[in-house]
């Protein structure tokens, strides 16, 4: 593994395909602000590798992929420091979220509270058989903010808010029932699912995947008769490149 910093190790594959780790973070990828500063660098210095094709966002620790903010930490805050380690947390998932390739959210164990918020603000989810899911915040005084924000929009408000108000923690196949998650990997084949998902996404046009995403950002902000009009103009700047002719002559040529 390559330590692009003391908290964010890379490995590399030939296919482009890039894994993140969060690194000595404890068992369960706790984020304090080392961690969180470190990880958001990390991607940031990852984010203009053009050849990069997807990102597996993991744990150094199979216990989870990220445990949660770190609470001892949080404990000490006060109204400033609260709103310095929140804005951490925040550019953090912004840093996932902008992340001009695919990013899949590789999640064993424990996803709690700003751990869930940074694996919404991923592409794709894909959970162990035994993975549980929480949003803990309100227990222990202070509300779910930022990329919890993002819940809704997954699970719809009813259960968004089931997550933030009651705390209570969900296992997998809720998670998958509520589109939480996107797949449930059976006992052992997490990492199998993973690569199932990257494979797909390797299918694809590379610069077709980055419009396609940016699009998608873009479309849940933007009103959808905008969203539409802007459209018609990435879909034009798709023929700047070679993949519409190379890709759509593949098809048209391929053995019937």
């Amino acid at each position: 593994m390559e330590m692009l910093n003391n908290h964010c190790g890379v490995t590399r594959d030939a296919r482009g395909v890039v894994h993140v780790a969060i690194c000595n973070a404890g068992s369960l990828n706790i984020l304090g602000s080392p961690v969180t500063d470190a990880a958001r660098e990390g991607l940031q210095q990852l984010a203009s590798d053009r050849s990069i094709r997807v990102v597996v966002l993991r744990g150094q620790s199979e216990k989870s992929m990220i445990g949660g903010a770190d609470i001892k930490e949080m404990a000490k805050l006060d109204q400033k420091s609260a709103e310095a380690f929140i804005s951490r947390l925040r550019d953090l998932c912004e840093a996932v979220r902008q992340f001009p390739a695919p990013v899949i959210a590789r999640m064993p164990g424990w996803c709690l509270g700003g751990g869930l918020e940074v694996a919404a603000a991923c592409d794709f989810r894909i959970a162990a058989h035994d993975a549980h899911f929480g949003m803990p915040e309100v227990r222990v005084g202070i509300p779910s903010v930022i990329h919890a924000a993002l819940l809704p929009r997954l699970i719809g408000w009813a259960r968004a808010r089931w997550l933030v108000m009651t705390a209570e923690n969900i296992d997998a196949p809720t998670a998958l029932a509520w589109g939480l998650v996107d797949k449930v990997a059976p006992d052992g084949g997490l990492d199998a699912e993973v690569e199932h998902v990257v494979k797909a996404l390797l299918e694809c046009g590379p610069e077709a995947l980055r419009s396609q995403k940016a699009l998608l950002r873009q479309w849940e902000e933007l009103p959808l008769t905008e969203s539409v009009n802007l459209s018609v103009k990435v879909f034009g700047e798709s023929f700047l490149t070679d993949e519409p002719t190379r890709l759509m002559g593949a098809f048209v040529n391929r053995k019937r």
